[in-house]
């Protein structure tokens, strides 16, 4: 009987290590990172091909009078489809997400043309979103938002809304709904969907230069 009762015990403790045996070789270790203002947790081995990326990305926009706001705003577009990828059962950031993003977001590589020859650019989709435009805006940004939106001229947007008031006074109770609704366009990445633009490496980068350039014009710089 105790011959039987060891032999049992002896089954357990060699089923128990066998357990933990597979769970450490299957188990990934994760990193935590903050990125964009959020924390995320990455897959050891994702988060070596990320920091490569990122890496890569500093260097190609090292020359760049503006390399700072454009690295931060890559930085946040990665946040933002990380974000996108991430539920209430999927909290970790694999190498497979890795991979989507770098072809949403495109390579450093090829924007600065040092690809090498025959390389394909990748191309991101786009999609137009409403947004309060806050720098065309007179007010809210209500109309210059909508415009970009639909594709129109800004002034033509405003002159609907003053008719819309003249013939009653709803046009005013129409803007301060959509003032309230409507998120202000705050990021590149923002201002981009806005106007229907892919948000690639080479768009946030042509974005942020004009920014930087109308805000040296304003100041005299």
């Amino acid at each position: 009987m105790h011959g039987i009762n060891l032999f049992i015990y002896l089954c357990n403790v060699i089923l128990i290590c066998i357990n933990r045996y597979l769970i450490e070789k299957t188990m990934k270790l994760t990193v935590n990172i903050n990125l964009g203002g959020y924390a995320f947790n990455v897959d050891e081995d994702a988060y070596e091909r990320l920091r490569q990326y990122l890496k890569t990305i500093e260097k190609e926009f090292s020359g760049e009078t503006s390399s700072a706001e454009i690295i931060s705003d890559i930085e946040g577009r990665v946040a933002e489809l990380f974000k996108m990828r991430l539920n209430t059962y999927k909290q970790v950031i694999n190498m497979k997400d890795i991979e989507e993003v770098m072809d949403t977001l495109g390579s450093p590589e090829l924007i600065s043309g040092s690809e090498p020859a025959g390389s394909e650019p990748r191309t991101a989709s786009s999609s137009r979103r409403i947004y309060r435009d806050p720098d065309g805006r007179i007010f809210g940004g209500v109309c210059s938002g909508l415009a970009a939106y639909l594709n129109m001229d800004a002034l033509v947007m405003r002159i609907i809304f003053a008719i819309l008031i003249l013939a009653g006074g709803f046009g005013i109770l129409i803007y301060l709904l959509l003032w309230i609704v409507l998120p202000e366009a705050r990021t590149t990445a923002q201002k981009l969907e806005m106007r229907g633009d892919p948000v690639n490496i080479e768009n946030i980068k042509e974005s942020v230069k004009r920014e930087f350039d109308t805000v040296k014009k304003k100041m005299n710089l």
